[in-house]
């Protein structure tokens, strides 16, 4: 069974840090590029950021380039996400994903694993 579990939100101050994570079990072999995304309330999911297989390629939203870090350590098979100055409009639950692709992958519906998200409240 595939589980992605994703922990490290919070509530946090605008300007503040946070580091999420993300810890697969379970997936098939083979290589597996993940991504981060996001679902504020009232709107869709939105791409946040997504690294290849490798790690060594990385995409990014425009509205995260710059603060947001997604980074792998494939030995806790873990994928995290670091990010900085954060803002009240990146409020929302966050969530990873895996997908069978040595490519970063932007779209939602090309990957193939969820987690059941973590939420990140940015509040004075």
């Amino acid at each position: 069974q595939v589980q992605l579990v994703e922990s490290g939100g919070g509530l946090v101050r605008p300007g503040d840090s946070l580091r999420l994570s993300c810890v697969a079990s379970g997936l098939p072999r083979g290589s597996y590029a993940k991504g981060w995304f996001r679902q504020a309330p009232g709107k869709e999911r939105e791409f946040v950021a997504s690294t290849s297989w490798s790690g060594s390629y990385a995409l990014y939203a425009d509205s995260v380039k710059g603060r947001f870090t997604i980074s792998r350590d494939d030995a806790k098979n873990a994928v995290n996400l670091e990010m900085n100055s954060l803002k009240p409009e990146d409020t929302a639950a966050y969530y990873c994903a895996a997908v069978r692709s040595s490519l970063a992958v932007k779209r939602a519906d090309e990957y193939d694993y969820w987690g059941r998200g973590t939420q990140v409240t940015v509040s004075s």
